[in-house]
């Protein structure tokens, strides 16, 4: 496994500075995954690229978050969310997902690395309705942009973000956004050592 020197430089090249001890944390995060992996069906990556293929992916959205409260839309096994918190101690964090097996490892997880800002949520987004909505709305390769817009439009505060991680630029996608929502910037992101296409997808509504 990449030591946490390592995995402090590589998340620098995507813009987010990591302490030593953030660095061991989300090692710590990686070995827990492999070995639920190993009795629960939580994720297809092999254990050897959990770092990179799910942490260090993770980080690459960190430099776009908007605002201090995150929510994480079908989280799954606490992707991004769970590595964004550990790298954002200043910012308050909902993972929230359909699966209640997944979300058994992320309050596994949480309660391990000691995470105080970070809350689950066993629920479908569509039927969600916070109290206040949030600054910015993540998924990461959830579903098409028009989907996602559909389920978690409701969710994002005025002024906020919807942030879809995506791998491919979806240029279709795009183009069949519904009214009242539209595209900030799409993002190309190198994630280190992936060696695979990332593009994160700024949404936003239009000013009335």
């Amino acid at each position: 496994m990449t030591d946490s020197s390592s995995l402090q430089a590589d998340s620098k090249r995507l813009g987010v500075e990591l302490s030593a001890a953030d660095a061991d944390k989300l090692r710590v995060l990686a070995t827990e995954l492999a070995e639920w992996s190993q009795r629960f069906n939580l994720t297809s990556i092999p254990a050897d690229q959990t770092l990179t293929h799910h942490v260090l992916d993770s980080l690459s959205v960190g430099p776009y978050l908007n605002g201090r409260r995150v929510l994480d839309v079908g989280t799954g096994a606490g992707f991004p969310g769970l590595p964004l918190a550990v790298a954002f101690p200043e910012r308050e964090f909902l993972l929230m997902d359909a699966t209640r097996k997944k979300l058994a490892f992320v309050e596994h997880v949480i309660a391990k690395l000691e995470l105080g800002n970070v809350t689950t949520l066993h629920a479908r987004a569509e039927q969600f309705r916070p109290p206040r909505p949030f600054d910015t709305v993540v998924a990461r390769a959830l579903s098409k942009l028009d989907q996602f817009i559909a389920f978690s439009g409701h969710l994002c505060a005025p002024g906020g973000r919807l942030l879809a991680m995506k791998g491919r630029s979806p240029d279709g996608e795009i183009k069949a956004l519904p009214r009242g929502w539209k595209v900030l910037a799409v993002h190309r992101v190198e994630v280190p050592g992936l060696g695979a296409e990332r593009h994160i997808v700024e949404l936003a509504r239009e000013n009335k």
